[in-house]
């Protein structure tokens, strides 16, 4: 991967921009196409301690944090709702501001309940899936949105941004080739197609990315934690149907929800695999080098056995 903009997510060097981006894949996206950070920017992660960004607020040192940054990079979707009155809050100094659900344009997906999913009471079907980072090709196209964000702040740097850029964008369409090889040999090989996760589903856009196929108990935003017996053995019977060799949760998995749709099946065997989102990376987890493309390498490992 290209050369780090920065050692962790406080990291700042004195004269240069200070960013500030929401949640660990922009942040990491952002560090990317840094570079070498020849301007010296001051990049800063806001969700930084595990907070799970459906259910953050920000206090007044996340506002301060804000009207002090010169670029602010978040998602936009409905989880983001506070962005607007913190931006008015800032007073005098707003930042500039990139909004990636806006750069995406007609490549943003909106929630959606798929067959057998169970609905919330926070269910908002329509409102766009906010999990974009978790697409190469969302992340590819991002990426050149905040390198043209960075040359416009720094315009003596913008070339060396574009550059670095580039380079990140290679990794990026290095790893999607290979996650495309990947399903076309599962395919080729009899796998239905279709992934299950007993859990919540944040990976809408990952799975179009490859045309494959998905049951799941709750959507990405849901707060919902109990499964009713009519969502386990629809699960269930769904893995009995196609013959699935495992059942997929998060990182943050809801508690025995994958045991008990397992314990639910005729032959009680099929894996319990994790994929993660990325929804709630900490600073302890970035100083231990963790890294976008690390995570979606790992996730992949993980969907070759899936399927």
């Amino acid at each position: 991967s290209p050369p780090a903009a920065a050692g962790g997510p406080d990291s700042a060097e004195s004269g240069g921009p200070a960013i500030l981006v929401t949640v660990f894949p922009l942040w990491d996206w952002t560090r990317s196409v840094l570079g070498d950070n020849p301007g010296g920017a001051a990049l800063r992660l806001l969700l930084d301690d595990g907070t799970d960004m459906h259910s953050f607020q920000p206090g007044v040192d996340d506002i301060a944090q804000i009207a002090s940054c010169d670029l602010f990079i978040y998602v936009g979707g409905e989880s983001d709702a506070w962005v607007e009155d913190a931006l008015r809050n800032a007073g005098a100094h707003r930042p500039r501001t990139l909004k990636l659900l806006d750069v995406l344009g007609d490549s943003a997906r909106t929630e959606t309940l798929l067959e057998g999913m169970q609905a919330g009471a926070e269910e908002d079907e329509g409102a766009y899936d906010e999990h974009i980072w978790l697409s190469l090709r969302c992340a590819r196209t991002c990426c050149g949105a905040i390198a043209e964000a960075l040359g416009e702040l720094d315009g003596a740097h913008a070339a060396q941004y574009r550059s670095a850029c580039e380079t990140y964008q290679a990794a990026l369409d290095s790893l999607d080739g290979r996650y495309r090889e990947a399903v076309a040999a599962a395919l080729a090989e009899g796998s239905p197609g279709v992934l299950l996760f007993a859990d919540r589903y944040p990976f809408r856009y990952l799975l179009e990315d490859y045309g494959l196929g998905c049951y799941a108990a709750f959507s990405g935003c849901e707060a919902e934690t109990e499964a009713s017996f009519e969502t386990v053995a629809f699960l269930a019977g769904k893995v009995d149907a196609l013959e699935l060799k495992a059942v997929l949760t998060t990182e943050s998995p809801i508690p025995r929800l994958a045991e008990t749709v397992v314990e639910n099946t005729r032959r009680r065997d099929a894996a319990i695999l994790r994929l993660d989102s990325m929804q709630a990376v900490t600073n302890a987890r970035i100083g231990e080098g963790v890294r976008y493309l690390d995570v979606c390498a790992q996730n992949l490992e993980t969907l070759r056995r899936a399927l």
